[in-house]
């Protein structure tokens, strides 16, 4: 009897001892794979990816961060919508593999939880192309899956992305767009300051989430609660983490901005550039026109004019090509059309200065350029 005791323990000790090397070669994938999706190394995540997919088929990580990649390549350049199709598809693959799981066990707690990301990830892509109905119906429907995850789960620190992205933007989406207020009767009511602490919970102890979380955090205080402080802890703290990352680097450089700090942020956008020049992934056009124009307007204020002057010449050569199939010229042809303008009369060249002011009243009015242009040529012809 006390041989098949100790027998017993010792094959429980060796079950124990596998279990834990699955868990740990499987939480060793993922964060691999999460890594490399946050470095821009697509092809390196897709073959992590490939293998969780085949050591463990019946759980759906693999499938459901594949199609994070995809989402990474959608956050690259927001303004191609090339991969929505592909990353939608993904996601759908991902929910009809969770509906098959949870139709063999209603209480499988990573179906139901990979099916609310799915859900909320779709919700975040109709809300970057402001489908917003679209958005809260896959927000609503995904909000209910994660309180179940919870509820099975209650030490799953990682829901709370979930619960804090709903809580907060369900009250700051219609804050910002009140056309979107009337539809939002027939949603659960959002909480800023609860989706903050929960955001802010996950981005300290979740599992797979943390680095998902802090990036919601530092967009929010920069775009909604305009706390570039805060902001900018987070934008630095997910650059240097990875510092290859171009949508993390040039968080760091438009909080500088905001805050009115051009020295740093052109120290930012002066490797941003030289990254796009040797053709990082991810480092393309739009990231270089941007850099262009902000290191511009760094040189504008040292008055270094010529230096200035080229790369506001850079900035509207990559405009009108980035605007050609755009229903408008964006801000930064917009003014690097003025500040040309400006340089042009401070050279003492009119005539040039002229053309430029002229060609600023032939297209949009941004951040009335018009009324500056029409009194820079007032000014000329004194």
């Amino acid at each position: 009897m006390k041989y098949k005791s100790i027998k017993y323990i010792f094959l429980l000790i060796i079950f124990s001892t596998q279990l834990t090397a699955q868990v740990s070669e499987f939480d060793s994938l993922v964060n691999k794979g999460i890594y490399d999706i946050y470095n821009i190394k697509f092809i390196e995540a897709e073959k992590t990816f490939l293998e969780l997919d085949n050591k463990y088929p019946k759980h759906p990580a693999g499938k459901f961060f594949n199609a994070m990649i995809i989402w990474w390549k959608i956050m690259l350049d927001q303004n191609d919508e090339q991969y929505d199709e592909l990353f939608e598809t993904k996601l759908e693959s991902v929910i009809d593999f969770c509906d098959d799981l949870l139709d063999e066990n209603d209480e499988n707690v990573d179906a139901i939880f990979f099916k609310g990301g799915s859900l909320g990830f779709r919700g975040r892509l109709y809300s970057i192309r402001k489908e917003w109905f679209d958005a809260a119906l896959d927000g609503k429907d995904a909000l209910p899956l994660v309180y179940e995850a919870y509820e099975i789960d209650p030490k799953n620190e990682d829901v709370k992305l979930g619960f804090g992205i709903y809580n907060y933007y369900a009250e700051a989406i219609p804050e910002k767009y009140p056309f979107i207020k009337p539809a939002m009767i027939f949603f659960p009511s959002g909480d800023k300051k609860r989706g903050i602490e929960q955001l802010t919970a996950a981005a300290e102890k979740s599992k797979y989430a943390k680095i998902e979380s802090q990036f919601f955090l530092m967009t929010l205080y920069y775009q909604f609660e305009n706390d570039y402080n805060k902001a900018l802890v987070y934008a630095e703290q997910l650059h240097n983490q990875f510092p290859d990352n171009p949508i993390f680097q040039k968080y760091v450089g438009r909080i500088f901005v905001k805050k009115g700090n051009y020295e740093n942020a052109s120290v930012i956008f002066s490797d941003i550039k030289n990254k796009c020049d040797s053709s990082l992934p991810g480092y393309n056009n739009m990231l270089l026109r941007e850099s262009t124009y902000y290191l511009g307007v760094n040189y504008m204020q040292k008055n270094k004019i010529d230096l200035a002057e080229k790369s506001f010449a850079k900035c509207y050569e990559l405009s009108q090509k980035l605007d050609e199939d755009k229903e408008e010229e964006s801000g930064f042809m917009v003014n690097a059309i003025l500040y040309l303008g400006r340089i042009s009369n401070q050279t003492g060249e009119k005539e040039k200065a002229k053309k430029y002011f002229n060609q600023v009243l032939e297209i949009r009015d941004y951040n009335n350029s018009h009324n500056k242009a029409k009194n820079s040529l007032k000014n000329l012809n004194k």
